[in-house]
């Protein structure tokens, strides 16, 4: 049988600091493609450090990260609080910018762009809102924008930071069936989440963030960890009957 390909995203003792405090050390671990991996943690565990690491953002303070994906299909989704809404753009528009790292910022949309762009918005199912301004919107209608814009990059490696928060539950269904699409689809994801049910159904893998380390496991072996287990690595996610400390 011919030898597993290596994962296209892989950490190699990843120190990582904030100003001069250290937040992540010795980290090795490589994110399967074709899967999602769930980042859990408490507050200040290091989760939007090893985003900003990843995406390049952030300089190692030893070790490093090891990509293979083409930045070109590299993709990042904040958290929605981070967006201008004053910038005048409509939805049509922010998809559109999904072409930028392939095609170039300065070059005219053709007619396949557009095309794209339209199956794109009837997927998500914001076809009506094209030509609506982003501060317009509600915040399960930006976030399907958002993705629209990574799937209209054609994103191979696609790093969420809490993609369902502040979103209607019937906009948490259809960017749970996009995000598993595009994992099956052969793409990396890794998703910061903060619910246990969303977990459980989306993630393949989850990595705890803790103590300033990296714990890689299975979501399977995560969901059968104890709650007091779970409590103490990963509070505050919202474990289903357990109360909060």
């Amino acid at each position: 049988m011919p030898e597993p390909q290596p994962a296209r995203l892989a950490l190699h003792d990843l120190q990582l600091a904030q100003g001069h405090r250290t937040v992540l050390q010795h980290v090795d671990g490589q994110f399967a493609d074709g899967a999602i991996t769930a980042l859990v943690g408490a507050n200040g565990a290091g989760k939007s450090t090893l985003i900003q690491g990843i995406t390049g953002t952030l300089k190692p303070v030893a070790g490093r990260i090891a990509c293979t994906i083409p930045k070109s299909r590299r993709a990042w989704l904040p958290q929605q609080l981070a967006l201008d809404l004053s910038f005048p753009m409509s939805v049509e528009e922010l998809i559109m910018i999904g072409t930028w790292p392939s095609h170039g910022a300065l070059k005219g949309y053709c007619a396949a762009h557009y095309r794209r762009g339209r199956e794109i918005m009837a997927r998500l199912g914001i076809s009506h809102l094209a030509h609506r301004p982003l501060g317009e919107l509600s915040g399960g209608q930006r976030q399907r924008a958002l993705i629209g814009r990574t799937l209209m990059q054609e994103a191979e490696l696609l790093l969420l930071d809490e993609p369902f928060a502040n979103v209607d539950a019937e906009t948490v269904e259809v960017l749970i069936e996009v995000l598993r699409d595009m994992a099956d689809a052969g793409a990396t994801l890794l998703v910061v989440l903060h619910d246990m049910e969303q977990l459980t159904r989306l993630a393949d893998e989850v990595v705890v963030l803790a103590g300033g380390h990296a714990h890689w496991t299975t979501a399977a072996a995560f969901r059968e960890m104890s709650a007091a287990e779970l409590i103490e690595l990963t509070s505050p996610l919202k474990l289903p009957g357990v109360a909060a400390c």
